[in-house]
């Protein structure tokens, strides 16, 4: 957590633990000033986000940036009111990034992994700028995952979906979501260019 600064926007992001280093390891100068994190792949429930945004907000707002989960929307919401309730200006951003979880025409139901961005708030802008600034970092995002392993969960310790040993699954999603398509072990170089034409598309 940093230290208020008066008259600075105050970013605070968070999610689920198991994506480490995201979401304490964005906490820094040009970054943000709080992380809140759940359990693995868990949303962090409100009073973590509520106490960490009394921690770090100066009086000039506060800006919410998270993942486009349903757990993480609900949570921030819950505590987004609270603290607009204790006089406290806050606006929320959603990622929405992950081009495999939904088509362009659908946008705003991909998940979110990245664009998390804290720069402008360092800049000692304004609230409505800073919000700004996020949401057009957030729609040039692009991400796209791919798995040479399946994910399994410590309590269940069961794989998310079978893989086979010379298989690759393109599109899995950050909590071991099923990609869109499998194929053959690829060298790295294919994988980035399979990857990066997809994203570029």
């Amino acid at each position: 957590i940093n230290t208020p600064q008066s008259g600075k926007v105050a970013v605070v992001i968070g999610g689920g633990a198991g994506h480490e280093p995201a979401f304490w390891g964005y906490v820094g100068a040009g970054l943000a000033d709080a992380a809140v994190v759940g359990n693995t792949f868990a949303s962090p429930p409100p009073d973590p986000i509520i106490a960490a945004t009394r921690a770090v907000q100066g009086a000039a707002g506060v800006l919410y940036i998270y993942g486009n989960f349903s757990g993480d929307v609900m949570n921030f919401d819950m505590a987004a009111e609270i603290m607009e309730a204790e006089g406290v200006r806050v606006r929320s951003v959603i990622t929405t990034d992950d081009i495999a979880s939904s088509p362009r025409e659908t946008r705003s139901a991909r998940r979110g992994v990245a664009g998390t961005t804290g720069a402008a708030a360092d800049l000692m802008l304004p609230l409505n700028e800073v919000e700004r600034m996020a949401r057009h970092a957030n729609a040039r995002t692009y991400t796209m995952g791919l798995a040479l392993e399946p994910c399994s969960l410590p309590e269940t310790r069961q794989p998310s979906f079978e893989l086979g040993p010379d298989d690759m699954e393109i599109g899995v999603g950050v909590h071991g979501e099923p990609g869109v398509e499998r194929r053959n072990m690829e060298t790295a170089d294919t994988c980035a260019d399979l990857l990066l034409d997809r994203i570029l598309e």
